[in-house]
């Protein structure tokens, strides 16, 4: 007997084994990961600039001192539209974390059922069911009606971290999709100010258009005067007629830039066409708030889209252990209780029509994994793309930097040189007038002048337009900008959730290794995992 016995106990311990190994058997398949190439170093200051301030902690308000174009920032914080499709990703992001959170907790359900059988009698359930009594001399109805109310319980456990990898997965994608919203602000910032400054050049354009048409009228009268006189020709009076007229064509052209630019800031503010209140006196003297470069590492903390890039590298990461889980054996546990009966009025009789049961399912892949390892493999790849475009945008922030701030310095030392050319060229245009009156110059001598002089105006214009330009760019290059929006409480109530802001990462953290795919997991350590 007891031979028999421990016989017995040693057939169904190989069965065990032979169970255990096989539901283990597909983890032994797991394919090898792919590596990334390391990225480049990042150098210890911007070509040579480096500063102990950072512009990009200053607030726009703070930064551009101009109460009609922070004016026009505010109504675009509050109004502009693809701001707001920018909010409600960023609330998609937060409601699938939700989603994820759920998935690794019970599913209890509630239902209730109704429905009437009616076996064959030739059938083993037909021909019992006409020998049996529910009740002493009480048979069951032909046909049998059946009522059930009760709940069912499904909880699949979460042995590999895989439904709370996905769960983190979800988070950092939450905060990715917020340093989206707030690298878009930087843009819109960005570009509600270049086209605020490219409205005032437009003004100043319309302006020295306006005194070069005076000044060539003035000319035109003198040359009809030379000529009743005798001492000119035709010629001198059409020239400087058509010379009127072009002008006062390009008045209209401008006119039409000065609409077009004002709509597009009017777009950007959420409001239909209208005129845009600007300041009209001071162009060439308006200074922007000094720019202060910081140190590069401060980028990957100010730069928006920086963190975004390092938020989706952490979700491919975590993709990629979830994707892995799938190799291991899944265990669910089903269960549920309530009552049935084939009449209402024995629906709720207890124990008698009380029913429940309970039951673990563990289950692994066996045969034909290719799709698992189509999945683990994607997952990879999709992290290695993580990871190239982290240290794209990271190499295309610096470049912007150094790009915006080398032109702010070029453009403003240019500034100052052709402000002396254009003080010789108004000397020449007075000189070469006198002397067209007192018919000691040719006509051609003053017209050519005159062109000289708009053409060195409009292009002093224009560079005024590109230092200020460049200035605004090198402050969105730095990350500024984004921060206005906490501070003037146009936060997503998503942000404000429940989920935290993304913390500032530490010195030690700010251009942290590629992440590649974990290594293979510690069984032990994650069955005893919360």
């Amino acid at each position: 007997m007891n031979i028999s016995v421990s016989l017995l106990n040693a057939k169904h311990t190989k069965h065990m084994l032979v169970c255990t190994m096989l539901l283990f058997l597909p983890a032994c398949g797991i394919p090898t990961l792919r590596q990334a190439e390391p990225g480049l170093e990042l150098p210890a200051d911007c070509n040579g600039a480096s500063s102990a301030d950072n512009s990009a902690q200053l607030s726009p308000a703070e930064f551009f001192n101009d109460p009609l174009l922070i004016g026009l920032i505010d109504q675009a914080l509050a109004g502009n539209r693809e701001l707001k499709i920018l909010n409600e990703e960023v609330e998609i992001a937060r409601n699938d974390i939700l989603a994820r959170r759920g998935a690794y907790f019970p599913f209890v359900t509630f239902g209730a059922s109704a429905g009437v059988d009616k076996p064959s009698l030739f059938t083993p359930l037909g021909a019992a069911e006409e020998q049996l009594e529910y009740l002493p001399g009480k048979h069951f109805p032909d046909p049998l009606p059946n009522f059930q109310l009760g709940f069912n319980l499904l909880w699949p456990l979460d042995i590999w971290r895989e439904l709370r990898n996905a769960r983190d997965a979800a988070e950092q994608r939450f905060l990715a999709a917020t340093e989206r919203r707030n690298y878009f602000v930087t843009r819109l910032v960005a570009e509600i100010a270049e086209n605020y400054y490219g409205l005032m050049a437009l003004d100043k354009r319309l302006e020295t258009l306006d005194k070069t048409i005076e000044l060539q009228e003035q000319s035109l009268s003198l040359s009809i005067e030379r000529k009743k006189a005798g001492r000119g020709t035709e010629l001198a009076v059409q020239r400087f007629q058509a010379e009127v007229r072009k002008n006062q064509s390009e008045k209209l052209i401008v006119k039409q830039q000065m609409v077009e630019v004002e709509n597009r800031i009017n777009f950007l503010v959420n409001r239909f066409p209208q005129s845009v209140e600007r300041m009209t006196a001071g162009f060439f003297d308006l200074i922007v708030h000094a720019l202060s470069v910081g140190v590069p590492a401060q980028l990957l903390q100010n730069r928006a889209d920086i963190r975004q890039a390092e938020r989706e590298l952490e979700a491919a990461g975590l993709d990629v252990k979830v994707a892995r889980a799938h190799f291991f054996p899944r265990l669910d546990i089903t269960a549920g209780v309530g009552y049935q009966a084939f009449s209402p009025q024995y629906l709720f009789w207890t124990p008698e029509a009380l029913i429940y049961n309970a039951a673990g399912n563990l289950v692994a892949p066996l045969i034909n994994k290719k799709a698992i390892k189509a999945e683990y493999m994607s997952a990879n790849a999709r992290q290695l793309e993580s990871i190239y475009n982290y240290q794209r945008v990271v190499l295309n922030a610096f470049t912007e930097v150094v790009n915006r701030m080398s032109k702010v310095e070029n453009y403003s030392k240019s500034i100052q040189i052709k402000k002396q050319q254009l003080e010789s060229l108004e000397a020449s245009v007075t000189s070469a007038t006198d002397l067209f009156q007192n018919a000691r110059a040719e006509y051609v001598e003053v017209l050519l002048a005159q062109r000289d002089l708009l053409e060195a105006r409009t292009v002093l214009i224009e560079t005024k337009r590109e230092q200020l330009s460049a200035i605004v760019n090198a402050y969105q290059a730095l990350g500024g900008g984004w921060q206005s929006v906490l501070q003037s409480g146009c936060r997503n109530a998503a942000v404000a959730g429940s989920l935290p802001e993304p913390s500032s990462p530490r010195p030690e953290e700010l251009l942290p290794p590629p992440r590649l795919a974990p290594a293979p997991p510690d069984m032990d350590a994650q069955k005893a995992g919360s």
